[in-house]
Formats: structure tokens, sequence, C-alpha cells
């Protein structure tokens, strides 16, 4: 009989050493050649949060856009969420300014707002973002519904973001929201083509242009 204490499996146990072996496998089995070193720096952290290299080729970096987020994040710019999950997983240790997080799903005027507009609540939430748009990084990587609904609030005004990180998941509308904001690009944006995207690769994006240059 095996005892109480006994640990039944071996396993690698430093946090810090899962890490650099997490990070070199991406190096050694993904094709980062493309990339600018702040795309690489996201784009290792974005394979890292699904567990899939092949994600590496349809990343899309508009041009200077990692860089563009890097910069608006040390200057202290907001970061605009379109769920709660993507919020909560954003390190707000990693954030160099003490950057607000704003996610307005929680907004007690949401509910009206989306029946009178007939869309999702993830879409009305972004109306309700408003001015905070300008020069925010916005994180979308839930709903498509909100980045359709960011690119038409871009259509129709001049509230540019500094940079739109756009990769929700799913089946419906997802891919297109996407290649939407690629073939429009009104703002500097990282995409992940197709149905593949989700909440912990929008904010492991975030964490990586948070944090210092690697």
């Amino acid at each position: 009989m095996t005892a109480p204490d006994a640990a039944r499996f071996d396993y690698l146990k430093d946090g810090a050493e899962i890490y650099r072996r997490s990070f070199a496998t991406i190096r050694a089995e993904a094709d980062l050649s493309r990339f600018s070193p702040d795309e690489e720096v996201a784009a290792v952290r974005m394979i890292h949060a699904c567990g899939m290299v092949e994600i590496a080729a349809d990343l899309v970096f508009s041009p200077g856009a990692a860089a563009s987020a890097r910069a608006a994040l040390a200057a202290g710019a907001a970061i605009l969420c379109d769920s709660r999950m993507v919020a909560d997983g954003i390190t707000r240790a990693r954030l160099p300014a003490g950057n607000e997080i704003v996610c307005s799903l929680d907004d007690p005027a949401l509910p009206a707002l989306a029946r009178e507009k007939g869309d999702t609540r993830s879409a009305a939430a972004v109306e309700l973002w408003g001015e905070r748009v300008a020069g925010a990084v916005v994180a979308v990587g839930n709903a498509p519904t909100a980045l359709f609904a960011l690119l038409n609030l871009m259509a129709r005004t001049q509230l540019r973001p500094a940079c739109v990180i756009g990769v929700p998941v799913g089946f419906v509308g997802a891919a297109e929201s996407k290649e939407a904001l690629i073939e429009s690009a009104p703002a500097p944006f990282i995409a992940l083509r197709g149905r593949r995207g989700g909440s912990a690769i929008a904010a492991a994006a975030v964490n990586a242009l948070a944090g210092a240059p690697e």
C-alpha cells in the first residue's frame, strides 16, 4: 500500500525553469523569423497561452503595432477589455505605469443600452468606453461583436487606439471580425486569423508588451 505522503508522480517544480523551458521549446518549434523583436516577444507569449506553435503562421501585426502598444503602456495608457477574463488575465505587476484596466460589462447602464441597440452586451459595452478609446490599448479576446462594434466606432469617429489586440475566439463572426480588422486597419493592430483566439491569448499579448523588452 502506498504511503499517504508518497509522491505518485514526479514533475518539474521550479516555476522559473518551467517558463525557461517552455519559451525555449516555442522558439525551437515555431517559425518566428518574420517578427520584429517586440512582435516576437508578443508572439511567444501568445503561443505559450494556448500551447499551439502553429498559430505563429496566422499572427498578423500591422507595421509598428507592437512598438505602439509598448510605448502607450509605458506612458500610462488605459487597457480596454471586452471580457472579465481578459481583464483578470492581465498581470498587474507587469504594468509599467499603474495602467487602468477597464471592462464595462458590469456597468449598470449596459443591459438597457444593449436592448436599445439591439446588440450583444459585449458590443454595447464598447460604446461605454467613449473617449477612453483614444490612445488606449484595446484587448478583444472573447466577443467578435465587440471587435465589430469597435471597428464601427472608429469608422464614424476620430477615436483611435494606440493598438487593437483583436483575437476573439469562436465559430460565428470570429474569423470575419479579425479579417475586417486586418483589411480595414483603422489603427495599429495585432490579430490572429481564423477561429482560434481567446481571452488568455489577448491577456498574454498585453502582458508581453507591458513588460520590459526581452
